[in-house]
Order: C-alpha cells, then structure tokens, then sequence
C-alpha cells in the first residue's frame, strides 16, 4: 500500500510575471522617445512605483499563503479550531524527538483509517462481490502484526501463500456458480459427440474429426504453421475465423492453447480437421473476448504450411 505525499500550491504572484511587468515598464521611455520624433513632443520620464526588497519579499510571502487554510482543511484534514497550535508547529520549524514521535502517532492515526475505510472493503470486494465474508477485526490485528513484527502467527512467506491459495479456491467458486452451465453442456457436448463412428478422442479428451487427411510434414511445438481457421461454439457461434478475414495466421504452434497444440501435433500438412476443445484445453475459467468461460470450443483447422522455429539468435 502506497500512502501519497500530499503537496500544495497556493497562488502567487510569479517572479517572472514581475519582472515582465518592470521590463515592460522600463521600456516605456524607449516608446514614448520614439513618438518624440514623430511628433516632437518633449521627452517624458515615467517613474516605476517600487518597494524595497524586504517590501516585496513580505508582499510576496503573504500572497503565497493564499488559500492555505482551505488545503489544510481540505486535504489534510486539520480542525481549524486548532489553528493555534499549527501556528506554533509553523514557527517553530524543526522537529523535537517529542513531535517526531507525534508525526509517527499521526501516521498510525492515519495508516488505521485508510484500512478501515479502503484496503479492508476493496480485499473483502475482491473476496465476494455479493456478501461481505472477511472480519474487519482480524484483518486489522493481521495488519498489526505485521507491521509491528510481533506475535504474528505466520511468516509472511506462509501468509502469502494462504492468501494466494484461498483466493485461487473464491474464484472457481464464484466462476463455477456464474458460469458453471458451460462447463456441464461442454461435457454433455463431448459425450454424445465421442460416439460418433468419425470422431476419434485422445487421452487428453480433445476430439478430433478428418475432413481431410494431408500427407506432408507433422509440426513439432517449436516449429510454426500458417493456417486457416474458423472457431465456434457449441451452440453454432462463430467468435473468430480467418476466413472472414481472407487472410491465413502465422504462428508457432506452443504459443496456442492446448488443444490447438496437441490437434497440430498429429496433424500432416495439407490436413483440414474439425477439432472439438474441452474446456480445461481451451480457456478454462478465464473469458476471452466472445468466449465465455468453461466453454468447450470447435474449430475447423486447415493446415496450409509448416515452417522452420525462428533462431531467437538470428531472427528474420
């Protein structure tokens, strides 16, 4: 957690918005001798209205106050009824150990409140977004003690990785009550599809159908292919195909998801396949773009070209 440093600017008459006005004001001779010649006018001396230096620095020190006590209100939180005392704090300008260990009880002060009122309700939203499952008082005596350094009842190696656990188990749970529907007409999908007499199904699950069986070069996962390619869902949606685009894609092959991986790995150039993707093998529980999650995938993938793995060394 990052604490902001507040900074103030109050308005001020600029220095150099000054000095533009004194220069502007010395110039006036040079005008007033250049209207002399056309009208042959007596020469006029304008005199500059100035202060002493003390004069100025306190004019300007006190403009620069302006609207101070609005920012101490405002973004530091002072009860003006106290004004007394920031007045005192302001003369007196150094710190004793006294206001030192002030400045650090303040601190605490105002560390406690941005838990209470922000990190505590932005960690139980990250949680659960519809009830509230987090204790406020653990979570703050949690908090404690591990700034303070004592009576903490794990390393903070072991507390993060509890955290990093439980919230791994709050997200499938809250994916698979939100978007568990997909993942059981998936499967549904896949069952009834694998006894189909030309739908072969792997180990993995994936299941794949020929459409065209090619005779050339199998790709390796280091290698690239060119492809064509149309993908679906199981209700007929189409959320990508490169032959809208007219155009084949370029990749290399262990850059893809799973089942796109293991479908190429059997497959000879010159191949067309209809290759259907469990859920675990495609995107899981993440949503990407028109996918939703646990969502079973069908693509129909042409295999047009297999080509070497680019030297990181060498690229071309």
């Amino acid at each position: 957690m990052k604490v902001e440093k507040n900074n103030f600017r109050f308005a001020a008459f600029s220095p150099k918005f000054v000095c533009l006005i004194l220069l502007c004001l010395l110039c006036l001779p040079a005008v007033a001798a250049s209207k002399k010649k056309a009208k042959k006018a007596p020469e006029t001396v304008v005199k500059v209205d100035t202060v002493s230096v003390d004069s100025f620095s306190y004019a300007l020190g006190l403009a620069n106050s302006n609207g101070l006590k609005d920012y101490l209100v405002q973004r530091m939180g002072v009860d003006v009824t106290y004004m007394e005392d920031f007045l005192k704090g302001f003369q007196q300008g150094t710190f004793s150990e006294a206001d030192k260990r002030e400045k650090a009880r303040i601190a605490g002060l105002e560390i406690r409140r941005q838990v209470e009122d922000q990190v505590f309700p932005t960690s139980n939203k990250q949680v659960n977004d519809t009830v509230d499952l987090l204790r406020r008082d653990r979570f703050v005596q949690g908090f404690f003690d591990g700034v303070s350094g004592k009576n903490a009842t794990l390393s903070m190696d072991s507390a993060q990785a509890v955290v990093k656990r439980q919230m791994d188990f709050y997200h499938r749970e809250k994916m698979e009550r939100l978007y568990g529907a997909n993942r059981v007409a998936g499967e549904e999908f896949l069952k009834a599809n694998a006894k189909k007499d030309s739908v072969k199904t792997t180990p993995s699950g994936l299941q794949y159908k020929v459409l065209t069986q090619g005779t050339g070069e199998i790709p390796t996962p280091e290698k690239r292919v060119r492809v064509h390619y149309e993908g679906r869902l199981i209700d007929g949606t189409v959320f990508d195909s490169s032959y809208e685009r007219n155009k084949p894609t370029m990749f290399t092959v262990n850059g893809v998801i799973k089942g796109w991986i293991e479908a190429l790995c059997m497959m000879p150039k010159g191949s067309k396949w209809e290759v259907y993707v469990p859920q675990q093998l495609a995107y899981g529980d993440r949503e990407q773009g028109k996918i939703p999650p646990f969502s079973c995938l069908i693509f129909t993938v042409e295999l047009l070209d297999v080509l070497p793995a680019i030297d990181l060394d060498n690229p071309k």
